[in-house]
Formats: structure tokens, sequence, C-alpha cells
């Protein structure tokens, strides 16, 4: 099942978003994902539009980064 265009806009916005607000945060993508207990290629995935993360996946990083999950959405 490949994904539709649009999808793959979408978790590259989403991805890029993700990028952003981590760097602002001044956090490498390693210290990311041990912050919120996850593979760092996991989190490589997401930031290039590569994979579409679970609802559970969002939270861990967002506690890790400490904002609200919505902001991911802005």
């Amino acid at each position: 099942m490949s994904m539709e265009s649009d999808d793959i806009k979408q978790l590259e916005a989403f991805g890029s978003n993700l990028r952003a607000i981590r760097k602002e945060k001044q956090l490498t993508m390693e210290a990311l994902a041990n912050l919120a207990e996850i593979e760092l290629s996991q989190i490589y995935r997401i930031e290039t539009g590569k994979i579409n993360p679970k609802l559970t996946t969002l939270i861990k990083i967002a506690n890790a980064l400490g904002i609200s999950p919505r902001e991911f959405f802005k």
C-alpha cells in the first residue's frame, strides 16, 4: 500500500515542524530519542516524512520536548 502524494506532503510538513521545534530546543535527534525513549532512527524517519507515527509516539516526543502535542500541528 503506497501513500498518496498529499499524505506524503503532510508527513513531510509535520516532520519539518518537528525538526524546527527540536532545533529551537537545541536538541540533537539523538538527545530527543533518548529523552523520548524511542529509537534514533524513528526520529529520523518522522522528521523526513518517511513514516506516519502513532499517537503514543507523538505524545512521548511532545513530553520529551516539554510541549503540548498540538504544537506539532501549528
